[in-house]
């Protein structure tokens, strides 16, 4: 069900700039990342879940330079 629409131009480039209210609404920072799929014939914008950056785990999550990195991997990174 769709609870809002606002409609924007894409630039020259295929950009679009998701309006602030929705940023908001869906506590999207702008340093966040955001995840786009393609679903019939609509996309879908949604806040990217925490995880890992490099195995994608939600457990034991810690900030390493703006990125998250759970214990396992970042114990590997160590080594």
């Amino acid at each position: 069900m769709r609870s809002s629409a606002i409609t924007r131009q894409l630039d020259a480039l295929g950009r679009v700039v998701i309006p602030i209210e929705m940023r908001r609404k869906l506590n999207i920072g702008s340093r966040d990342h955001v995840e786009i799929c393609a679903e019939d014939d609509s996309i879908i914008i949604k806040k990217a879940g925490e995880s890992c950056v490099f195995c994608g785990s939600t457990e034991n999550l810690l900030i390493f330079r703006e990125k998250r990195v759970c214990s396992d991997c970042l114990a590997q990174l160590k080594q």
